[in-house]
């Protein structure tokens, strides 16, 4: 009895609903899916063409009668029934064949200060993708068990997410969180003020990828040993012909410093927060980056130097939150096991 009991949840997935990306995470098998948060559709009927890395591709370069669309915003829902077309194409691409059996128990990590309207547009996305019972999971948590940290310990662990649509940081302790605070500043802010630098620089106009491939390839927090440089092309704003330019990684620098000093005053006022003994702990344990936004180069760097702590950036920050709700999931998965042996 205990085996058949246990087995009905073994289609169940964890997921990392995020402003940029969606990962997925399934028993047994990890992380098994990681696409862009973009869906294409028929602007007249809102017809769903394509979603992911398919409809991510059309981004900027469809017709008039298709539209590629980002249905969250924020780390929070912008479109509920983008969203719920797009859970339901990414569990039935995970799930496959089992999910027609039986439907999957979904955890779905959370930014940590969203209201209660935006939690239950969540669970009710979830629901209607075809998830039968739907558990929420804080982001920062989420990430600080996906990074290994030892949150059941009675000493503190600081975690800072940074994604495309938030910045959150936490301090944890006891398997509770001591503070959190979160920002609606994160990958997708740092994209537009390349944008809006290219325009004031070079009367250049360039796109949501364009932006985000810049910031990939040039984008740093702090002076670098050697500075990159490459070539953009976009569309000359006064003139209206195409354009082509070189830019280096110290003017992009520049251009995201204002949203780069935001996250890094988000951690010192966490800190200026976090009580006596904890900060006493963070001395020796530092700080912890996750979240796509982690990986622009020196960043760590500039945190250390702004608050006297070691950081250490996770050692596959896009994949902490999603690894996390699966770890959440194996834990359940063991004590409705337990509890079946039992009876």
């Amino acid at each position: 009895m205990a085996s058949r009991f246990f087995g009905v949840f073994s289609n169940d997935i964890g997921i990392d609903l995020g402003t940029a990306n969606t990962l997925v995470f399934a028993k047994d098998k990890g992380i098994v899916l990681r696409e862009p948060s973009v869906v294409a559709i028929q602007s007249k009927t809102r017809k769903v063409l394509a979603v992911g890395a398919e409809a991510k591709r059309m981004l900027g370069r469809t017709p008039g009668s298709i539209e590629a669309i980002r249905p969250m915003k924020d780390g929070v829902i912008a479109d509920f029934d983008i969203t719920e077309s797009m859970l339901r194409y990414f569990i039935k691409k995970v799930s496959g064949h089992r999910s027609k059996m039986v439907h999957p128990r979904v955890v779905v990590a959370i930014p940590s200060g969203i209201t209660e309207v935006e939690k239950r547009a969540v669970r009710e996305s979830a629901f209607h993708a075809g998830a039968r019972e739907v558990l929420l999971l804080e982001e920062p948590m989420a990430a600080a068990i996906g990074v290994g940290l030892p949150v059941d310990e009675p000493a503190a662990n600081m975690i800072v997410d940074i994604g495309g649509g938030t910045t959150e940081v936490a301090i944890i302790s006891l398997n509770g969180v001591v503070f959190s605070k979160s920002i609606r500043v994160g990958g997708d802010e740092i994209d537009s003020a390349i944008t809006a630098y290219m325009k004031r620089a070079y009367n250049l106009d360039i796109g949501e990828r364009t932006a985000e491939e810049i910031k990939i390839r040039l984008g740093s927090a702090y002076k670098l040993d050697e500075e990159l440089s490459m070539e953009v092309k976009g569309r000359d704003s006064v003139a209206g012909l195409p354009k082509t330019i070189f830019i280096s990684s110290q003017e992009i620098r520049d251009a995201i410093a204002d949203t780069v000093g935001a996250i890094v005053e988000l951690i010192r006022n966490a800190l200026e927060r976090c009580p006596p003994e904890l900060s006493a702990d963070l001395v020796d344990r530092g700080v912890v980056l996750a979240g796509g936004g982690a990986e622009i180069r020196e960043l760590d760097r500039l945190i250390s130097e702004s608050t006297g702590l070691p950081v250490i950036v996770a050692e596959d920050p896009l994949c902490a939150v999603a690894a996390g709700t699966g770890a959440v999931l194996e834990e359940l998965h063991e004590v409705l096991h337990h509890l079946t042996e039992t009876q």
